[in-house]
């Protein structure tokens, strides 16, 4: 079932938004590793950290993976390797380009009238066209849509799931070094992406940051910068003066600083989140890799949080998430090994509102 804005009604006439990740949840959606040259060299490496993440989510919630049929025997098979919760795991026929399904896969979005919950079919084209091919990616939310039996917004708009920070409450975080490059929205106006957001993830207000991580492929995500703990509370990573991140990770916390919630008109409150120190692989394609603490997971009553064997700022960052979150258990997750495709666990991950 297909509506489209050009069709009159966009997702937020309807009554539909975009729910808080701390919301009750379905199931997490992944989208398992197949193509080796990710991450080569340690493809297998990776793959057991991912296969370990998939574990930990099935221990709390259904656990839906997309890959080709022909991939069902072996992914099974590192699931058991890493003891999975097998009740709670789901396998979906959908082949994919990547394993980014924070970024092709499905926007859910919910009417909290009547509880029909709809996926929203954004344009995907691989982060600005910088790792073809995507076609297969692309193809994911209309592949889910029809699986799940629910409404398709197709929006012929670029952009990523990672690019989305919502608080359930009127507000999005968004990052201007994604949404306006021209490398996905050529020449589209800040006011008119504004009004694309609002329309699709049923917000009141697009709130920007200016730009990202060194050596994030994304060009900045804000799931890498700014997550949401409630309404007006933000956790956001900082760093020290000599680290390459700390001008702009400053800035971007004075910046959340001024920043108002559309609800109740009151200063975001900041929560600093430390950084592991620089990753620098010798001889890899990036220089630096956007490490960060912020690319946790929120699931039913835990929270999965990268973790790059750097013990000390590890368990800062793990403290920290743990204080923002009490009552959830939080889950180390050893990234070492993905973080050299760029992402870690909110990127690999989209969750599905109940």
């Amino acid at each position: 079932m297909i509506d489209s804005f050009a069709n009159g009604e966009s997702p937020k006439a309807l009554g539909f938004v975009m729910p808080p990740e701390w919301s009750a949840q379905e199931a997490v959606f992944l989208s398992w590793p197949s193509n080796p040259e990710t991450w080569p060299g340690v493809f297998r490496r990776a793959e057991e950290a991912y296969a370990t993440f998939a574990s930990a989510i099935s221990q709390y919630e259904r656990v839906r993976i997309l890959c080709a049929a022909s991939e069902f025997d072996r992914v099974n098979d590192a699931l058991a390797d890493a003891d999975a919760h097998f009740g709670r795991i789901e396998l979906l026929d959908i082949p994919t380009n990547d394993a980014w399904c924070r970024d092709h896969g499905p926007v859910f979005v919910k009417n909290p009238q009547t509880g029909e919950r709809a996926v929203l079919d954004f344009t995907y084209n691989a982060w600005g066209g910088k790792f073809p091919p995507w076609d297969r990616d692309d193809a994911v939310p209309a592949q889910v849509a029809e699986q799940l039996g629910f409404r398709r917004f197709r929006i012929p708009f670029v952009c990523e799931g990672g690019a989305l920070e919502v608080n359930g409450a009127g507000d999005l975080l968004t990052t201007r070094s994604v949404i306006l490059n021209p490398n996905r929205n050529p020449e589209i106006t800040e006011p008119e992406a504004e009004r694309i957001l609002r329309e699709s993830l049923g917000v009141e207000q697009v709130l920007w940051l200016d730009r990202g991580l060194a050596g994030d492929d994304t060009d900045g995500h804000i799931d890498t910068l700014a997550r949401f703990v409630s309404e007006d509370v933000v956790l956001a990573p900082s760093a020290p003066a000599w680290n390459p991140n700390h001008d702009v990770l400053r800035d971007n916390i004075r910046a959340l600083r001024r920043m108002r919630t559309a609800d109740s008109g009151s200063l975001l409150e900041v929560i600093p989140l430390n950084s592991p120190r620089p990753i620098r692989p010798e001889g890899w394609r990036e220089e630096i890799l956007p490490a960060t603490y912020a690319n946790f997971l929120l699931i039913n009553q835990a929270v999965l949080v990268p973790t790059y064997r750097q013990y000390f700022a590890d368990s800062e960052a793990l403290a920290v998430i743990a204080q923002a979150y009490p009552g959830r258990t939080v889950i180390p997750i050893d990234c070492s090994d993905i973080i050299l495709e760029g992402g870690a666990l909110h990127c690999l991950s989209q969750q599905q509102p109940r």
